[in-house]
Protein backbone atom coordinates (compact mmCIF):
# COMPACT_ATOMS: atom_id res chain seq x y z
CA UNK A 1 0.00 0.00 0.00
CA UNK A 2 1.51 2.96 -1.18
CA UNK A 3 0.19 6.41 0.57
CA UNK A 4 1.17 10.11 -0.72
CA UNK A 5 0.39 12.81 1.92
CA UNK A 6 0.88 16.15 -0.19
CA UNK A 7 1.09 20.39 0.42
CA UNK A 8 1.12 20.12 4.04
CA UNK A 9 4.01 21.48 6.69
CA UNK A 10 6.00 18.49 8.00
CA UNK A 11 7.04 19.32 11.75
CA UNK A 12 8.90 16.63 13.51
CA UNK A 13 9.49 17.83 17.07
CA UNK A 14 12.33 15.74 17.95
CA UNK A 15 14.63 16.65 15.04
CA UNK A 16 13.77 19.89 14.38
CA UNK A 17 12.31 19.52 10.88
CA UNK A 18 10.15 22.19 9.51
CA UNK A 19 9.51 22.75 5.95
CA UNK A 20 6.13 22.52 4.08
CA UNK A 21 7.20 18.40 2.02
CA UNK A 22 4.84 16.03 0.76
CA UNK A 23 5.70 12.57 2.41
CA UNK A 24 5.67 9.40 1.03
CA UNK A 25 4.54 5.55 2.70
CA UNK A 26 4.86 2.64 2.06
CA UNK A 27 3.18 0.01 3.83
CA UNK A 28 3.81 0.89 7.35
CA UNK A 29 6.80 3.07 7.32
CA UNK A 30 8.07 6.35 5.95
CA UNK A 31 10.11 5.89 2.65
CA UNK A 32 10.45 9.94 1.54
CA UNK A 33 10.16 13.06 3.34
CA UNK A 34 10.25 16.40 0.59
CA UNK A 35 12.54 13.97 -2.10
CA UNK A 36 9.58 12.06 -3.75
CA UNK A 37 11.39 9.80 -6.39
CA UNK A 38 9.55 10.46 -9.62
CA UNK A 39 7.96 6.87 -9.81
CA UNK A 40 6.83 6.95 -6.74
CA UNK A 41 2.67 5.74 -7.87
CA UNK A 42 0.71 6.58 -4.60
CA UNK A 43 -2.81 4.20 -4.33
CA UNK A 44 -3.48 6.50 -1.66
CA UNK A 45 -3.38 10.11 -1.72
CA UNK A 46 -4.42 12.48 0.85
CA UNK A 47 -4.37 16.34 0.44
CA UNK A 48 -2.70 18.59 3.41
CA UNK A 49 -2.40 21.78 2.22
CA UNK A 50 -2.55 24.04 4.87
CA UNK A 51 -2.13 21.73 7.23
CA UNK A 52 0.02 20.24 9.57
CA UNK A 53 1.73 16.86 9.33
CA UNK A 54 3.30 16.11 12.30
CA UNK A 55 3.98 12.08 14.14
CA UNK A 56 1.25 10.70 16.14
CA UNK A 57 0.38 11.52 19.76
CA UNK A 58 1.33 9.54 22.30
CA UNK A 59 -0.62 9.81 25.28
CA UNK A 60 0.54 8.42 28.32
CA UNK A 61 -2.50 8.22 30.69
CA UNK A 62 -5.76 6.58 28.92
CA UNK A 63 -8.14 4.25 30.73
CA UNK A 64 -10.14 2.30 28.52
CA UNK A 65 -12.87 0.97 30.81
CA UNK A 66 -12.58 -2.87 29.76
CA UNK A 67 -12.42 -5.01 30.99
CA UNK A 68 -15.12 -4.57 33.80
CA UNK A 69 -16.85 -0.76 33.17
CA UNK A 70 -18.44 -1.27 29.88
CA UNK A 71 -20.88 0.65 30.81
CA UNK A 72 -18.49 3.77 31.06
CA UNK A 73 -16.32 2.91 27.83
CA UNK A 74 -16.01 0.23 25.13
CA UNK A 75 -12.57 -0.32 23.80
CA UNK A 76 -13.95 0.08 20.81
CA UNK A 77 -14.94 3.67 21.47
CA UNK A 78 -12.37 4.73 23.69
CA UNK A 79 -9.77 3.75 20.61
CA UNK A 80 -11.93 5.56 17.97
CA UNK A 81 -11.65 8.80 20.17
CA UNK A 82 -8.32 8.41 20.34
CA UNK A 83 -7.34 8.49 16.24
CA UNK A 84 -10.03 10.60 15.99
CA UNK A 85 -7.47 13.33 18.08
CA UNK A 86 -4.76 12.48 16.28
CA UNK A 87 -3.64 9.85 19.08
CA UNK A 88 -1.60 7.09 17.81
CA UNK A 89 -0.51 5.06 21.04
CA UNK A 90 -2.11 5.23 24.08
CA UNK A 91 -0.62 4.20 27.41
CA UNK A 92 -3.62 2.47 29.96
CA UNK A 93 -2.80 2.09 33.77
CA UNK A 94 -3.67 -1.72 35.34
CA UNK A 95 -6.78 -0.47 37.65
CA UNK A 96 -9.16 -2.66 35.08
CA UNK A 97 -11.69 -5.51 36.66
CA UNK A 98 -9.92 -8.13 36.76
CA UNK A 99 -6.61 -6.01 37.32
CA UNK A 100 -4.27 -6.39 34.80
CA UNK A 101 -1.87 -8.56 37.32
CA UNK A 102 -1.91 -11.86 35.33
CA UNK A 103 -0.49 -12.43 31.43
CA UNK A 104 -3.56 -14.06 29.89
CA UNK A 105 -5.26 -10.25 30.73
CA UNK A 106 -2.46 -8.48 29.34
CA UNK A 107 -3.03 -10.78 26.19
CA UNK A 108 -6.29 -11.08 25.91
CA UNK A 109 -6.54 -6.84 26.05
CA UNK A 110 -3.84 -6.23 23.61
CA UNK A 111 -5.52 -8.61 20.74
CA UNK A 112 -9.17 -6.55 21.06
CA UNK A 113 -7.05 -3.40 20.83
CA UNK A 114 -5.03 -4.73 17.38
CA UNK A 115 -8.18 -6.55 15.91
CA UNK A 116 -9.97 -2.92 16.22
CA UNK A 117 -6.94 -1.63 14.12
CA UNK A 118 -7.02 1.82 15.29
CA UNK A 119 -4.58 2.99 18.22
CA UNK A 120 -1.57 1.21 19.22
CA UNK A 121 -2.18 -0.47 23.16
CA UNK A 122 0.69 -0.48 25.62
CA UNK A 123 -0.95 -1.72 29.14
CA UNK A 124 0.71 -0.82 32.18
CA UNK A 125 0.78 -3.99 34.85
CA UNK A 126 -0.26 -4.09 38.11
CA UNK A 127 2.48 -3.48 40.69
CA UNK A 128 1.08 -5.20 43.18
CA UNK A 129 -1.69 -8.27 42.98
CA UNK A 130 -5.02 -6.83 42.67
CA UNK A 131 -3.56 -3.40 43.18
CA UNK A 132 -3.64 -4.44 47.16
CA UNK A 133 0.35 -3.05 47.72
CA UNK A 134 1.09 -5.96 49.03
CA UNK A 135 2.59 -9.08 47.25
CA UNK A 136 4.47 -8.08 44.24
CA UNK A 137 3.11 -9.42 40.56
CA UNK A 138 4.97 -11.63 38.33
CA UNK A 139 6.55 -8.80 36.56
CA UNK A 140 8.84 -11.25 33.83
CA UNK A 141 5.79 -12.72 32.51
CA UNK A 142 4.02 -8.88 32.70
CA UNK A 143 6.25 -8.00 30.24
CA UNK A 144 6.37 -10.75 27.88
CA UNK A 145 2.91 -10.25 27.61
CA UNK A 146 3.41 -6.88 26.78
CA UNK A 147 3.46 -4.78 29.67
CA UNK A 148 5.56 -1.64 28.96
CA UNK A 149 5.84 -1.20 32.85
CA UNK A 150 4.56 -1.59 36.38
CA UNK A 151 2.12 1.17 37.97
CA UNK A 152 -0.57 1.12 41.53
CA UNK A 153 -2.90 3.56 39.19
CA UNK A 154 -4.31 5.56 41.91
CA UNK A 155 -4.03 3.23 44.19
CA UNK A 156 -1.45 4.56 46.99
CA UNK A 157 1.35 2.22 48.60
CA UNK A 158 0.82 2.59 52.20
CA UNK A 159 3.83 0.01 52.41
CA UNK A 160 6.62 1.11 51.76
CA UNK A 161 8.94 -1.63 52.51
CA UNK A 162 6.91 -3.57 49.33
CA UNK A 163 7.66 -0.43 47.21
CA UNK A 164 11.20 -0.67 47.96
CA UNK A 165 11.37 -4.45 46.67
CA UNK A 166 9.66 -3.33 43.81
CA UNK A 167 11.67 -0.97 42.99
CA UNK A 168 14.96 -3.10 43.69
CA UNK A 169 13.36 -5.84 41.45
CA UNK A 170 12.68 -3.16 38.82
CA UNK A 171 15.65 -1.57 38.55
CA UNK A 172 17.92 -5.18 38.38
CA UNK A 173 16.14 -6.02 34.98
CA UNK A 174 15.79 -2.56 33.67
CA UNK A 175 11.62 -2.20 34.18
CA UNK A 176 10.06 1.38 34.55
CA UNK A 177 7.55 2.08 37.92
CA UNK A 178 5.03 4.03 37.03
CA UNK A 179 3.96 6.16 40.60
CA UNK A 180 1.08 8.77 40.77
CA UNK A 181 2.55 10.69 43.87
CA UNK A 182 0.06 10.86 46.86
CA UNK A 183 0.56 9.51 50.59
CA UNK A 184 -2.27 7.45 50.96
CA UNK A 185 -4.09 8.73 54.27
CA UNK A 186 -3.59 13.00 53.42
CA UNK A 187 -4.64 12.27 49.92
CA UNK A 188 -8.34 11.01 50.69
CA UNK A 189 -10.08 14.38 50.31
CA UNK A 190 -12.57 15.38 46.84
CA UNK A 191 -10.81 18.70 46.81
CA UNK A 192 -7.35 20.35 46.41
CA UNK A 193 -6.80 22.17 50.40
CA UNK A 194 -7.18 25.69 50.21
CA UNK A 195 -9.99 29.16 51.26
CA UNK A 196 -11.92 27.84 48.44
CA UNK A 197 -12.32 23.94 49.57
CA UNK A 198 -12.88 25.44 52.69
CA UNK A 199 -15.54 27.99 52.15
CA UNK A 200 -17.21 25.05 50.36
CA UNK A 201 -17.05 22.73 52.93
CA UNK A 202 -15.18 20.00 51.19
CA UNK A 203 -12.35 17.68 52.28
CA UNK A 204 -9.29 19.08 51.43
CA UNK A 205 -6.02 16.85 49.75
CA UNK A 206 -3.29 19.63 51.09
CA UNK A 207 -0.08 19.96 48.62
CA UNK A 208 1.88 17.32 51.62
CA UNK A 209 0.16 14.49 50.06
CA UNK A 210 2.17 14.97 46.80
CA UNK A 211 5.37 16.23 48.40
CA UNK A 212 5.80 13.63 51.58
CA UNK A 213 5.37 10.73 48.59
CA UNK A 214 8.05 12.44 46.21
CA UNK A 215 10.31 12.58 49.04
CA UNK A 216 9.55 8.87 49.44
CA UNK A 217 9.53 8.00 45.96
CA UNK A 218 13.25 9.99 45.81
CA UNK A 219 14.81 8.79 48.96
CA UNK A 220 13.88 4.66 47.26
CA UNK A 221 15.70 5.77 43.73
CA UNK A 222 18.02 6.77 45.38
CA UNK A 223 19.32 3.45 47.16
CA UNK A 224 18.15 1.42 44.42
CA UNK A 225 18.22 3.12 41.20
CA UNK A 226 15.47 2.18 39.66
CA UNK A 227 13.83 4.30 36.88
CA UNK A 228 10.31 5.89 37.96
CA UNK A 229 7.67 7.82 35.62
CA UNK A 230 5.73 10.16 38.14
CA UNK A 231 2.28 10.75 36.77
CA UNK A 232 0.26 13.43 37.03
CA UNK A 233 2.11 15.86 39.11
CA UNK A 234 -0.41 19.18 40.65
CA UNK A 235 1.46 20.79 42.77
CA UNK A 236 4.08 23.89 42.68
CA UNK A 237 5.81 22.51 45.30
CA UNK A 238 5.99 19.37 43.44
CA UNK A 239 7.48 21.01 40.78
CA UNK A 240 10.23 22.58 42.45
CA UNK A 241 10.74 18.75 43.87
CA UNK A 242 10.87 16.70 40.83
CA UNK A 243 13.91 19.65 39.35
CA UNK A 244 15.74 19.56 42.35
CA UNK A 245 15.93 15.65 41.35
CA UNK A 246 16.66 15.82 38.04
CA UNK A 247 19.81 18.01 38.45
CA UNK A 248 21.22 15.75 41.21
CA UNK A 249 20.30 13.22 38.18
CA UNK A 250 17.96 10.66 39.41
CA UNK A 251 16.52 8.48 37.09
CA UNK A 252 12.77 10.12 36.99
CA UNK A 253 10.53 11.39 34.29
CA UNK A 254 6.82 12.87 35.01
CA UNK A 255 3.80 14.23 33.14
CA UNK A 256 1.22 16.91 33.95
CA UNK A 257 -2.64 16.67 33.29
CA UNK A 258 -4.34 18.65 30.73
CA UNK A 259 -6.99 19.42 33.25
CA UNK A 260 -4.57 20.77 35.99
CA UNK A 261 -2.53 22.49 33.08
CA UNK A 262 -5.33 24.55 32.15
CA UNK A 263 -8.12 24.74 35.06
CA UNK A 264 -7.77 25.99 39.00
CA UNK A 265 -9.71 25.39 41.44
CA UNK A 266 -11.69 28.26 41.68
CA UNK A 267 -13.41 26.78 38.00
CA UNK A 268 -14.91 23.98 40.63
CA UNK A 269 -17.82 27.44 40.64
CA UNK A 270 -20.85 26.41 42.85
CA UNK A 271 -19.93 22.27 43.15
CA UNK A 272 -19.51 21.35 39.19
CA UNK A 273 -19.06 17.75 39.34
CA UNK A 274 -17.32 18.17 36.11
CA UNK A 275 -14.62 19.88 38.03
CA UNK A 276 -14.33 16.29 40.09
CA UNK A 277 -10.63 14.98 39.00
CA UNK A 278 -7.96 13.29 40.50
CA UNK A 279 -5.63 14.80 41.15
CA UNK A 280 -7.47 17.78 42.19
CA UNK A 281 -7.15 20.99 40.99
CA UNK A 282 -4.98 23.18 42.82
CA UNK A 283 -4.45 26.61 42.91
CA UNK A 284 -3.13 29.46 39.93
CA UNK A 285 0.35 29.34 41.13
CA UNK A 286 0.08 25.42 41.19
CA UNK A 287 -0.86 25.97 37.74
CA UNK A 288 1.77 28.67 36.65
CA UNK A 289 4.19 26.39 37.96
CA UNK A 290 2.91 23.75 36.12
CA UNK A 291 3.18 25.42 33.07
CA UNK A 292 7.01 26.51 33.39
CA UNK A 293 7.70 23.25 34.61
CA UNK A 294 6.71 21.74 31.14
CA UNK A 295 8.30 24.65 29.32
CA UNK A 296 11.88 24.49 31.00
CA UNK A 297 11.98 20.31 30.67
CA UNK A 298 11.51 19.52 34.19
CA UNK A 299 8.03 17.83 33.36
CA UNK A 300 8.39 15.53 29.90
CA UNK A 301 4.60 15.23 28.52
CA UNK A 302 1.65 16.14 28.74
CA UNK A 303 -1.14 13.57 29.18
CA UNK A 304 -5.01 13.27 28.43
CA UNK A 305 -6.05 11.64 32.13
CA UNK A 306 -8.71 10.68 30.21
CA UNK A 307 -11.27 8.62 32.29
CA UNK A 308 -14.93 8.17 30.74
CA UNK A 309 -17.44 8.60 33.36
CA UNK A 310 -21.04 7.40 32.77
CA UNK A 311 -24.07 10.35 33.82
CA UNK A 312 -25.42 8.22 36.90
CA UNK A 313 -21.57 8.35 38.28
CA UNK A 314 -21.32 12.50 38.06
CA UNK A 315 -25.21 13.29 38.66
CA UNK A 316 -24.39 13.64 42.06
CA UNK A 317 -22.78 15.63 44.92
CA UNK A 318 -19.53 16.87 44.20
CA UNK A 319 -18.20 15.22 47.24
CA UNK A 320 -19.70 11.90 45.72
CA UNK A 321 -19.22 11.83 42.34
CA UNK A 322 -17.05 10.06 40.43
CA UNK A 323 -13.66 11.70 39.70
CA UNK A 324 -12.33 11.30 35.93
CA UNK A 325 -12.90 13.43 32.35
CA UNK A 326 -12.86 12.49 28.77
CA UNK A 327 -10.08 14.08 27.10
CA UNK A 328 -8.26 12.24 24.40
CA UNK A 329 -10.23 14.20 21.51
CA UNK A 330 -9.41 17.58 23.23
CA UNK A 331 -5.53 16.63 24.42
CA UNK A 332 -3.89 18.26 20.50
CA UNK A 333 -6.38 21.27 20.85
CA UNK A 334 -5.36 21.98 24.43
CA UNK A 335 -1.67 21.63 23.94
CA UNK A 336 -1.92 24.52 21.03
CA UNK A 337 -4.22 26.37 23.61
CA UNK A 338 -0.91 26.05 26.05
CA UNK A 339 1.69 27.14 23.36
CA UNK A 340 -0.42 30.20 22.64
CA UNK A 341 -1.26 31.34 26.23
CA UNK A 342 2.55 30.35 27.09
CA UNK A 343 4.54 31.96 23.82
CA UNK A 344 5.66 28.25 23.18
CA UNK A 345 7.34 27.50 19.77
CA UNK A 346 4.62 25.54 18.00
CA UNK A 347 7.32 22.52 16.99
CA UNK A 348 8.06 22.80 21.33
CA UNK A 349 4.93 22.53 22.24
CA UNK A 350 4.28 19.37 19.63
CA UNK A 351 7.03 17.41 21.40
CA UNK A 352 5.58 17.48 24.73
CA UNK A 353 2.77 14.76 23.51
CA UNK A 354 5.07 12.74 20.85
CA UNK A 355 8.67 12.73 20.93
CA UNK A 356 9.26 12.99 24.83
CA UNK A 357 6.05 10.89 25.93
CA UNK A 358 7.17 8.06 23.27
CA UNK A 359 10.45 8.25 24.95
CA UNK A 360 9.15 7.96 28.43
CA UNK A 361 7.70 4.62 27.09
CA UNK A 362 10.11 3.22 24.70
CA UNK A 363 13.52 4.47 26.50
CA UNK A 364 13.60 0.99 28.28
CA UNK A 365 10.81 -1.44 27.21
CA UNK A 366 11.92 -1.60 23.30
CA UNK A 367 8.27 -1.97 23.28
CA UNK A 368 7.07 0.88 20.77
CA UNK A 369 8.01 0.57 17.22
CA UNK A 370 11.01 2.28 15.50
CA UNK A 371 10.56 6.23 14.93
CA UNK A 372 7.34 6.12 17.16
CA UNK A 373 6.68 9.98 18.16
CA UNK A 374 8.67 10.91 15.21
CA UNK A 375 8.48 11.55 11.17
CA UNK A 376 11.98 9.96 9.82
CA UNK A 377 12.50 8.02 7.02
CA UNK A 378 12.72 5.01 7.52
CA UNK A 379 10.50 5.07 10.82
CA UNK A 380 6.88 3.90 11.54
CA UNK A 381 4.06 6.05 9.61
CA UNK A 382 1.90 7.46 12.99
CA UNK A 383 1.02 10.07 11.35
CA UNK A 384 -1.22 12.83 12.67
CA UNK A 385 -2.73 15.61 9.85
CA UNK A 386 -4.23 18.72 11.69
CA UNK A 387 -5.67 22.45 10.57
CA UNK A 388 -4.45 24.54 12.74
CA UNK A 389 -6.32 27.43 11.18
CA UNK A 390 -9.56 25.42 12.63
CA UNK A 391 -10.83 26.24 15.29
CA UNK A 392 -14.16 24.22 17.11
CA UNK A 393 -16.27 24.54 19.92
CA UNK A 394 -16.37 21.40 22.22
CA UNK A 395 -19.58 19.87 22.59
CA UNK A 396 -19.44 17.06 24.65
CA UNK A 397 -22.51 15.17 23.34
CA UNK A 398 -20.39 14.88 19.91
CA UNK A 399 -17.27 13.85 21.70
CA UNK A 400 -16.96 10.01 19.94
CA UNK A 401 -15.97 8.83 23.91
CA UNK A 402 -18.34 6.98 25.54
CA UNK A 403 -17.31 9.37 28.12
CA UNK A 404 -18.97 13.00 27.20
CA UNK A 405 -17.98 14.67 30.61
CA UNK A 406 -15.31 17.36 30.24
CA UNK A 407 -14.25 20.18 32.05
CA UNK A 408 -14.07 22.16 28.89
CA UNK A 409 -17.08 22.00 27.37
CA UNK A 410 -18.51 25.04 25.64
CA UNK A 411 -14.82 25.88 25.21
CA UNK A 412 -13.37 27.41 21.68
CA UNK A 413 -10.26 25.60 20.99
CA UNK A 414 -7.83 25.90 17.69
CA UNK A 415 -6.55 22.90 15.97
CA UNK A 416 -9.17 20.31 14.20
CA UNK A 417 -7.47 16.65 13.07
CA UNK A 418 -7.71 15.83 10.04
CA UNK A 419 -6.62 12.15 9.03
CA UNK A 420 -4.95 9.90 11.85
CA UNK A 421 -2.78 7.02 9.83
CA UNK A 422 -1.68 4.15 12.40
CA UNK A 423 1.42 2.36 10.72
CA UNK A 424 0.39 3.63 7.82
CA UNK A 425 -2.97 2.55 7.54
CA UNK A 426 -5.74 5.80 7.29
CA UNK A 427 -7.98 5.11 11.02
CA UNK A 428 -9.89 8.39 10.94
CA UNK A 429 -10.39 11.05 8.24
CA UNK A 430 -12.96 13.88 9.07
Amino acid sequence: MKTLIKGGRVIDPASGYDEKADLALVDTAVVAIKNIAPDFHPDTTIDATGCIVMPGLVDLAVRLREPGHEHEGMLASEMAAAVAGGVTSVVCPPDTEPVLDEAGLVEMLRHRAEMLKLARLFPLGALTRNLEGEVLTEMLHLTQAGCVGFSQAEVAMANTQALLRALQYASTFGYTVWLRPQELYLGKGVAASGPLATRMGLSGIPVAAETIALHTIFELVRSTQARVHLCRLSSAAGVALVRQAKAEGLPITCDVSINSLHLTDVDMGYFDSRMRLNPPLRQQRDRDALRAGLVDGTIDALVSDHTPVDEDAKALPFAEAEPGATGLELLLSLTLKWAQQSDVPLAKALGVVTSQSAAVVGSASGAMPGGAGRLVVGGVADICVFDPQAAWVVEPSALRSQGHHTPFGGYELPGRVRATLVGGHLAYQA
